[in-house]
């Protein structure tokens, strides 16, 4: 592939990210839109987890967490991540780069109000990245919150989004012999234009 064709056609990496995304829910067995997420500590230090991407918008990516876990604290401090998209039955992986900012509105709560009630009740009985003394312990939160919210809880106030506007997109796909494709669009910020360039596999 010497032109930028086929899977990697286009001018609009948002739009050819969420086509890749619709792709994988047609062969991954589970979460296609798991993102490995890393931050790094107030040291500098890295970190690395999974977590689900919810939307692709027409400039960032948004997705959804306790804010008073270390995930939070981690991005609220660096005001920047990164992620990477790996699909096993694609051989294809996304990776980006760029700032943070949280989305803690009506669309937060919008996306809160459509998950299932056992997950909405977990959001508040859930102290994220804090120490339990066990899974008993964690059940009983979980009953004290149903208790007290009933069947409709509003979105916690420590629980909404983050908006990652990226600088940086690379899509990749796997060759032969390890030769792989590989399209890199980086931008200075949201105003400026991407670049677009391959690079060695």
């Amino acid at each position: 592939m010497s032109e930028r064709d086929g899977i990697f056609a286009g001018t609009d990496p948002f739009e050819i990210a969420a086509r890749w995304l619709d792709d994988a829910r047609d062969s991954e067995p589970n979460d296609p839109n798991a993102i490995a997420l890393a931050t790094v500590d107030a040291t500098g230090m890295p970190n690395v987890r999974m977590v689900l991407l919810k939307e692709i918008e027409a400039q960032a990516f948004v997705f959804y967490t306790n804010y008073e876990s270390t995930k939070a604290a981690e991005l609220d401090s660096a005001g920047k991540a990164a992620f990477v998209m790996h699909w096993k039955s694609l051989r294809r992986q996304i990776r980006v780069r760029g700032t943070i900012t949280r989305e803690n509105g009506p669309q937060a709560d919008e996306y809160y109000a459509s998950r299932s009630l056992k997950s909405r009740l977990g959001a508040w009985a859930s102290k994220q990245s804090q120490p339990l003394s066990s899974r008993t312990a964690l059940m009983a939160e979980v009953a004290k919150v149903t208790a007290k919210l009933g069947p409709n809880p509003p979105r916690p106030p420590f629980w909404g989004g983050y908006r990652l506007e990226p600088t940086e997109i690379e899509f990749w796909a796997d060759g032969a012999f390890r030769l792989h494709d590989r399209f890199q669009w980086r931008r200075e910020n949201a105003d400026t234009e991407w670049q677009i360039q391959r690079l060695n596999p």
